[in-house]
């Protein structure tokens, strides 16, 4: 594992699952506590891009000299951007929302070095299966969906759910691997 002096600025367990899939162990994981309310017409990409990049200035400015690596995962349909849902009523809002249409995913991740920022934003397009009353109310009591974007986690239960996927799956279950290493590459690491 390699630990070169990276600070994951996410307390996520999907991303520090997914880094170690690939060998990496951050030396440190802390999480940057900031406000994650969309400005008003504020579109999914770009709120995802400004949420990375607020979370990896917060934890850079605290921790000088180390490569700084957050992400921010955004499930969308359309311009609206659904929550992460926190309890089941605003769970069954979103999936009972995504049921039977296409909706994308973006993860938008910042990696910081020096005060250089380095930056992409992955899009992955999905469609969800048309769902009954009961097939959500057996996803719900699952409780999977406790604080994931769009109310559900491709990882889990839900992937049956899921019919169709063009684009990254990691990014969708909330770092987008091969984007990440490109990036952490040019950043030095």
């Amino acid at each position: 594992m390699n630990k070169n002096n990276l600070i994951l600025a996410s307390a996520s367990p999907r991303r520090i699952a997914l880094l170690k899939q690939v060998g990496i162990e951050p030396e440190a994981i802390v999480p940057a506590d900031i406000d994650e309310t969309p400005h008003k017409g504020e579109l999914p990409a770009i709120y995802a891009a400004r949420m990375a990049r607020e979370k990896a200035n917060i934890i850079a400015a605290k921790y000088p000299g180390k490569i700084i690596l957050a992400a921010d995962t955004v499930v969308a349909c359309g311009r609206k951007i659904f929550p992460k849902a926190e309890d089941a009523k605003t769970a069954v809002m979103c999936i009972r929302h995504l049921s039977g249409r296409r909706h994308r995913v973006y993860t938008a991740v910042c990696v910081i070095r020096d005060g250089r920022e380095y930056e992409e934003t992955v899009l992955t397009q999905l469609k969800m299966n048309r769902l009954s009353d009961k097939e959500i109310a057996q996803y719900i009591a699952g409780n999977e969906w406790q604080g994931k974007a769009g109310g559900y986690a491709i990882q889990g239960t839900a992937e049956a759910f899921i019919p169709w996927v063009s684009g990254s799956y990691s990014n969708v279950v909330g770092l987008p691997l091969y984007e990440t290493l490109k990036l952490l590459k040019r950043a030095g690491w």
